[in-house]
């Protein structure tokens, strides 16, 4: 039987599939190739507030709620993991700040543009950070039920670096911007499901 903390992280998954894909389908010349996901949100758009909420504002308050409980389900492993999970928790928040701080499809450069890249950019430092440590950290003898969490974090830590920092520059950065997102958000379903895992008696 899944955990409720499944159910949470799966909806944000589909929270935030289901936006990208609906109001990207209604935003005329929209491609999910070349455009980032931002600008479904930015300020103007039609429909920019409901997709912020259903895209970012959403599923980054049900991320946060699985990174709540990940440290206390990882007692007895090392302290690094304890600070990946505030990180990981820091990530989740950013990812809902997006929504809260919409891009200005007129001006890149103008303050609120500049606020969202911050956000952004704390998004995947934060979790890439957190997911590496509770990796590293996460590597027990004496929880060997977390192996399969550690190699997804470590998997889902340097997807989101390769996504989000290196293969922009190689492949259309709506593809490697999607990517990123989707890494992320399938981290939070092995994060939920370790939380959930029997503890070795």
């Amino acid at each position: 039987m899944k955990s409720w903390k499944s159910i949470v992280a799966a909806a944000a998954l589909v929270s935030f599939a289901l936006a990208l894909a609906g109001f990207g389908a209604v935003l005329d010349g929209y491609a999910h190739s070349r455009h980032p996901v931002a600008l479904l949100g930015a300020a103007g758009v039609p429909y920019a507030l409901w997709f912020n909420l259903l895209a970012f504002v959403l599923p980054g308050v049900l991320a946060a709620t699985v990174a709540v409980g990940l440290r206390q389900s990882l007692a007895g492993t090392r302290w690094s993991v304890r600070v990946g999970a505030q990180l990981v928790l820091l990530s989740a928040l950013a990812f809902a700040a997006q929504g809260l701080l919409p891009l200005d499809p007129q001006d890149f450069d103008a303050a609120p543009s500049r606020l969202h890249a911050t956000v952004w950019l704390l998004w995947w430092l934060a979790f890439a950070a957190g997911a590496l440590a509770i990796a590293i950290g996460s590597r027990s003898r004496a929880r060997p039920e977390l192996r399969g969490f550690s190699q997804a974090s470590l998997i889902a830590a340097l997807a989101v670096l390769l996504f989000a920092l290196v293969l922009p520059s190689l492949l259309p950065v709506g593809l490697a911007q999607r990517a990123a997102f989707g890494a992320w958000l399938l981290w939070w379903l092995a994060a939920a499901r370790a939380q959930a895992a029997p503890r070795p008696s």
